[in-house]
């Protein structure tokens, strides 16, 4: 039920609408010869697409990619050691990459 009569006139005028439209012909329709299956559709677009689109050379190709990723890990880890060691902890920053430094915390933390 409309609560009042503004929605009473929308749904009146929504009603006479549909009904002028189911009594009008389709004349936006396309005549059958200019119209196409969806799948002729889908296979035009394919064709024109793959005019369009030549083929992508990578110029850093993903394995070049990976070795970088690994070796700026690989630097980071190696930067925040230095930091670390040298600059927090007050000894030589070189220091932190000496095995004989890593040997030396192993006993320590291993000892009982």
């Amino acid at each position: 039920m409309p609560t009042n009569q503004s929605e009473e006139q929308s749904r009146k005028a929504f009603k006479q609408a549909k009904k002028r439209k189911k009594q009008q012909p389709a004349e936006t329709e396309k005549t059958t010869s200019e119209k196409h299956t969806r799948k002729q559709h889908k296979q035009h677009q394919k064709a024109e697409k793959k005019k369009q689109i030549k083929p992508r050379r990578r110029v850093f190709p993903i394995w070049l990619r990976l070795i970088v990723i690994i070796l700026l890990a690989a630097a980071a880890l190696m930067a925040g050691l230095m930091i670390g060691y040298g600059l927090l902890g007050d000894g030589n920053p070189m220091d932190a990459l000496r095995i004989e430094t890593w040997q030396h915390i192993i006993d320590i933390v291993m000892q009982e």
